[in-house]
């Protein structure tokens, strides 16, 4: 089989593994990445489809660097600032006492001398940025603190593998000259900086000239180059090539162009990180393992539990709470891609056997596999979140309205009663909400309205409304029922959440509900029409009557179901108008339809 015909082959192998394992694992609850994992195991090692691991894992870690300039792109230098203390700070506490701890364990074992253990312990307490921020992305916690935090020790240990590089010269004994690290260093903070005034002043004047031309394939080809030119620059001079993306993005991040940029390069970032954890899974070696079998038993358990138990050690130390450093000791106990580097370098300078690097990549491939089943788990160990509470203190209230909930609805319907000269008793049960409302000089009191002790005290029986303005709609309907069974004189007025929440409370006889959205969507498409030249008087007849429509439809869908009422909608068949100008007109596509005259006329 010819060169091309070979690559043709693997290339489907690879998509079809993905296709098929991805979406398995995912209905499986294990998330995407076990699958592209035992996608690779399968293709690879299993049964021997694909042998040349390697030249794949390189091709597929531009994944990792398009990862890292979408990332860059969606966090401006002023964020990156202001998270430089969790980057410097918590990253290198974590680097270093994680480091420390494991290679102690790696040279007490006897597999390795000190200056292998110093290596080996630094490399496991590396993390794998792909599978981390993978993870992050599909539970959709990238945001969170804790993901933040997670991110800010992912960055500060793609910077460590510059200083860990040079620690192996260093280590190599009298042959390593002592001024190659400093003279390193001073190129890679040259490199750096060169990147930076890049990105600020000439990558968006060069983005600019390009977007003039108006050839979308130009942009995506300018898109690719910046990437990867940044990604070979920073690994030119020993850094990371997901740094030299990252940063690039973070240059960008201010550009009017970033959002272009990002759904540009957003289909290869997600094609060749699926690629990326295929090849990892292409990469293991089934005879390391077996061979090492009773070892690695041992060692992958014990590297991620000892690496685990640091991280939250770590983090706590730096003031998260017990969830946030579980979910991040949890997250990234496993060993990272640059610990492939690492190790392999180190067996090239004879700080470590061959043999031994071979293993130490295997303990590392088989952490990346647990990850995933790792973060899922890490859910039983978090405490359930504990409610702040204030003290109760009803002094002062009893008022015309008693409201229920104070969030952005309970807010504007306050306004309202307050304009009309009425008073109103607001009852909440965030702490957060009640504290920002006093900073705006309202005044409202801490209270659950689920119990009946807080409605009596805070004047229900006084009240002439009960406006329940909650959000959720499980501890309004909990209320409705409570004040229905106890207060049945009340005068009940609901934000409901949906239609149907507002069948089922029409159901329960309140007095008054409102769905939260529909005199905004009808107020909406008012001045749509408005702002399409419509009279304002006939735009508000039309909005009339959708609104007498949908009255009419809940009446309906009460009596005989949801689908009743379905003719009273408004709707109208789509037509698609076309991407091409047609060559021909109608009248010409009619006459060579029908050449015959019609005789009917």
């Amino acid at each position: 089989m010819s060169e091309p015909t070979s690559l043709f082959s693997e290339a489907l192998l690879l998509l079809g593994g993905a296709v098929v394992a991805a979406p398995v694992f995912k209905k499986l609850g294990l998330g995407t990445v076990l699958g592209y994992l035992f996608a690779g195991v399968v293709i690879g090692p299993a049964l021997q489809v694909i042998t040349d691991a390697d030249n794949i894992l390189r091709v597929s870690e531009l994944g990792i660097v398009f990862l890292l300039f979408i990332i860059g792109l969606e966090l401006k230098p002023s964020r990156l600032w202001q998270l430089r203390r969790d980057i410097f700070g918590l990253g290198t506490a974590q680097v270093l006492v994680t480091g420390l701890v494991l290679s102690a364990v790696a040279t007490l074992s006897g597999v390795v001398d000190w200056r292998g253990g110093l290596i080996a312990g630094f490399g496991l307490a590396l993390s794998s940025t792909a599978f981390a921020l993978q993870i992050l992305g599909e539970s959709g916690d990238t945001n969170t603190r804790y993901g933040q935090l997670s991110f800010c020790i992912l960055l500060l240990q793609d910077l460590a593998i510059v200083p860990l590089l040079a620690l192996i010269t260093v280590l190599d004994g009298p042959d390593g000259e002592m001024g190659e690290p400093i003279r390193d260093l001073f190129i890679a903070v040259a490199a750096v900086a060169v990147m930076v005034l890049a990105g600020r002043y000439l990558l968006p004047r060069l983005f600019q000239v390009i977007a003039r031309t108006g050839a979308r394939e130009v942009m995506i080809a300018a898109a690719l180059l910046v990437v990867m030119g940044a990604a070979s620059l920073m690994q030119a001079v020993g850094l990371s090539m997901a740094m030299g993306a990252f940063l690039a993005g973070v240059m960008l991040a201010e550009s009017s162009y970033r959002h272009e940029l990002e759904a540009d390069i957003e289909p290869f970032r997600g094609i060749l990180l699926a690629m990326f954890f295929i090849a990892v899974g292409l990469s293991l070696d089934l005879q390391v393992i077996l061979s090492n079998i009773a070892l690695i038993v041992v060692a992958v358990p014990l590297m991620m539990a000892l690496k685990a138990t640091v991280v939250y050690l770590v983090c706590r130390a730096a003031g998260s709470n017990h969830n946030d450093a579980i979910r991040i000791a949890f997250l990234l106990p496993q060993g990272g891609e640059f610990g492939f580097v690492l190790f392999t370098t180190a067996a090239a300078h004879g700080l470590m056997a061959s043999g031994t690097a071979s293993l130490l990549v295997a303990i590392v491939t088989l952490s990346m596999a647990l990850t995933p089943l790792g973060a899922s788990l890490s859910r039983r160990l978090m405490k359930e979140e504990g409610h702040e509470e204030l003290e109760e203190d009803f002094d002062g209230a009893g008022s015309d309205v008693l409201m229920i909930g104070f969030s952005r609805f309970g807010q504007i319907a306050a306004q309202i009663l307050l304009a009309g000269g009425r008073d109103v008793t607001v009852i909440d049960y965030s702490a957060d909400r009640i504290r920002q409302a006093a900073s705006f000089g309202f005044r409202i009191y801490f209270g659950d309205g689920t119990r009946k002790d807080v409605l009596l005290s805070s004047g229900i029986e006084r009240a002439k409304i009960i406006a329940i303005c909650t959000h959720n709609r499980q501890v309004t309907d909990r209320i409705v029922e409570l004040v229905r069974a106890e207060f049945p004189q009340a005068r009940l007025f609901v934000r409901a959440y949906d239609r149907i929440h507002t069948l089922a409370l029409r159901e329960r006889g309140i007095e008054y509900e409102l769905r939260e959205t529909l005199e905004s969507g009808l107020l909406f498409g008012r001045r749509a029409l408005e702002g399409l030249g419509l009279r304002e008087e006939d735009a508000t007849l039309i909005s009339d009557d959708i609104r007498r429509r949908d009255e009419d439809r809940l009446v309906l869908q009460a009596a005989e179901g949801l689908q009743a009422g379905r003719h009273m909608l408004y709707s109208r068949p789509v037509k698609p108008e076309p991407l091409v100008k047609p060559k021909r007109t109608v009248e010409e596509y009619d006459d060579m339809a029908d050449p015959v005259p019609n005789e009917s006329g």
